[in-house]
């Protein structure tokens, strides 16, 4: 099942069918077995019209969050780990990918405070003092406050390569601006673990022109979904749940760099398509 969450209630969809719950969005989704009590939501609350549920999501759409911080991990597929040591060879940093590529624990790192987050078909920015950026399509986690995985939704972490490039201590400069993340279109809430044969895709497009697309499993991925969310939490307690971008497979090609205009749309199997497009702050 899918909720949306909009500015006039949350719109709830499965099997074919809608229905609107007004209910704090914190307190809705931050529960253990999130799948059973929206099923029962949709038994007991009233169901509305496919055309009035559309176009409240066309129309009234906000990112699915609430007070939720966003986090990130790095590294997590071997091309990831490839680029990196790629644009950190001139500072002398392109160890350090490989080996937390390899390592027992993971990267993490702190991506975004909920007002930060833009969401589908809201603008991502990229730095002006920054030479190189990328878009970093990303399967991301719900993760509620006891630890547990009940959701997930497209991601998008907006890197300047350049920056953290040049040395790897810049990379909450690289990473961390206002709309450096997208979230979106919708939470995403299966009855058991997400399919590891789930796709994701991304295309750049330019001026009417496709510039990039790739697409990957999240099988790819070296680390499990529930490994990264145990680490996160291991020292960190999130009152209201977080959410954890899990990695980037899809990497463009050095000699790109994204342009203000630009459009990009990131598709994740039964989740949806988040679409953005590239802007200054």
């Amino acid at each position: 099942m899918k909720l949306y969450k909009t500015t006039r209630g949350h719109v709830l969809q499965a099997d074919g069918r809608y229905c609107l719950i007004q209910q704090d969005w914190d307190e809705l989704i931050n529960r253990d077995g999130l799948h059973a009590y929206l099923r029962a939501q949709l038994e007991s609350v009233d169901s509305i019209e496919g055309t009035e549920a559309l176009a409240l999501i066309d129309k009234e759409l906000l990112p699915p969050i609430g007070g939720q911080e966003v986090w990130a991990a790095g590294v997590t597929y071997r091309r990831s780990m490839e680029a990196r040591m790629e644009e950190a060879k001139d500072s002398g940093g392109a160890d350090l990918y490989d080996r937390v590529y390899h390592a027992e624990r993971p990267e993490l790192f702190f991506k975004a405070l909920p007002h930060r987050v833009a969401g589908h078909g809201h603008r991502v920015s990229i730095r002006k003092d920054s030479a190189w950026d990328v878009p970093e399509p990303e399967l991301t986690l719900f993760i509620n406050s006891s630890g547990s995985i009940q959701g997930y939704t497209v991601g998008n972490d907006m890197s300047s390569r350049s920056i953290e490039g040049e040395n790897a201590l810049y990379l909450p400069q690289a990473k961390v601006y206002d709309r450096s993340a997208a979230l979106g279109p919708c939470l995403y809430i299966p009855e058991s673990g997400i399919d590891p044969d789930t796709t994701i895709e991304m295309d750049i497009v330019r001026n009417g022109q496709l510039m990039f697309r790739d697409s990957v499993i999240i099988s790819r991925m070296k680390r499990s979904l529930d490994e990264l969310a145990a680490y996160l939490y291991r020292e960190c307690y999130f009152d209201k749940g977080s959410f954890l971008m899990t990695g980037t497979c899809l990497v463009p090609a050095d000699d790109f760099t994204l342009q203000v205009g630009d459009t990009v749309h990131i598709t994740i199997g039964d989740i949806g398509t988040l679409t953005n497009t590239v802007a200054y702050n």
